[in-house]
């Protein structure tokens, strides 16, 4: 057993209540390598913004459980050889069995979602209490979740919408002892997260997707007052990134993401963390693919991979700045 303690990490309950008082989001970030983790603690760092650490059940697969425990450990080192110990946060990101989020736990992780929602609500509370149970006895914190996202990330994938009842929040956290809820408003995973079809066209013909449901995140906000609120599915597929991408051979078609107000906005409210990581993983892709099609001599890693981070770490400087709020909090 390792103890996310000894690796320098917090868990997300004083981060969680700064950024609901002071309204504003963390941001957490998906990373599956080593390229992704320096973007987005240079980018934290210099932002001085609170950080969470997102792994998915397909990354730890991807990058190996003991790799990853080294790499967020590492992570904290970096933050302060750069100049500024920022709190880090490493979190499992739809973790789908207790066995699951027991062995993250084991393995150093501060905080890990239960993602029930699939289930029966029953079963739901039934599952998030087992994980609650279990995690805070090492006084590691756990994220629920009510309502069902669209769309397809790494492992989660679902054709429909589910928006979260509002009926239903107190008594899930009442019975299970959560420490944050994700519920579903309207965003979705991936980069297609609405179809044409479900979009409108401004005067120059540009998509704009539905609004987000903030009635209904008024509503939870009524139900659980004070309540850390979770936004997955949060990315919102920066265009010029998309151009970039299809300009130097991609095939993205309508790639369609949630309007940064949007998300500004939620952030205002009890929205304590929005994750992101399809734009980044654009954002990767988009210099990649150039530096491919510029220099197609090129073969060394390095001198792909360095403009993928640097894209990357400016993508989220700005989401850190002028989206989150987070900027200045650390």
């Amino acid at each position: 057993m390792v103890s996310y303690k000894e690796l320098g990490l917090v868990n997300s309950r004083e981060i969680f209540k700064k950024a609901f008082e002071g309204k504003y989001a963390i941001p957490a970030f998906n990373f599956n390598n080593m390229e992704q983790m320096q973007a987005i603690i240079q980018a934290c760092v210099e932002k001085k913004s609170p950080v969470i650490l997102q792994v998915s059940s397909g990354a730890r697969k991807y990058a190996n459980q003991t790799l990853l425990r080294y790499m967020a450990q590492g992570a904290v080192a970096y933050a302060k050889e750069l100049g500024y110990a920022i709190p880090i946060v490493l979190h499992l990101d739809h973790g789908d069995t207790f066995e699951l989020c027991k062995s993250c736990i084991e393995m150093g992780f501060s905080s890990v979602m239960i993602d029930g929602s699939h289930h029966s609500y029953e079963k739901n509370v039934e599952l998030t209490s087992q994980v609650v149970e279990y995690a805070h006895k090492y006084d590691v914190t756990v994220e629920g979740e009510l309502g069902v996202l669209a769309g397809i990330e790494d492992d989660v994938a679902a054709e429909h919408h589910t928006y979260t009842e509002p009926d239903q929040v107190e008594d899930f956290v009442g019975k299970t002892g959560v420490d944050s809820l994700a519920i579903s408003i309207g965003t979705s995973h991936g980069a297609n997260k609405f179809t044409p079809a479900q979009c409108t066209r401004d005067a120059n013909g540009v998509l704009i997707p539905p609004p987000l449901r903030f009635d209904i995140l008024s509503e939870v906000e009524k139900r659980i007052p004070g309540f850390p609120i979770v936004l997955h599915g949060a990315s919102s597929v920066p265009q010029d990134q998309v151009a970039i991408i299809n300009k130097y051979g991609g095939a993205l078609k309508d790639a369609i993401g949630i309007p940064e107000e949007q998300l500004r906005q939620a952030a205002a409210s009890a929205v304590c963390k929005i994750n992101i990581d399809s734009d980044g993983r654009l954002a990767m892709t988009a210099a990649v693919r150039e530096v491919f099609a510029l220099q197609p001599a090129e073969f060394d890693p390095r001198k792909y991979l360095g403009p993928a981070r640097e894209n990357l770490k400016k993508l989220y400087m700005h989401k850190v700045e002028n989206v989150l709020g987070s900027a200045g909090k650390a």
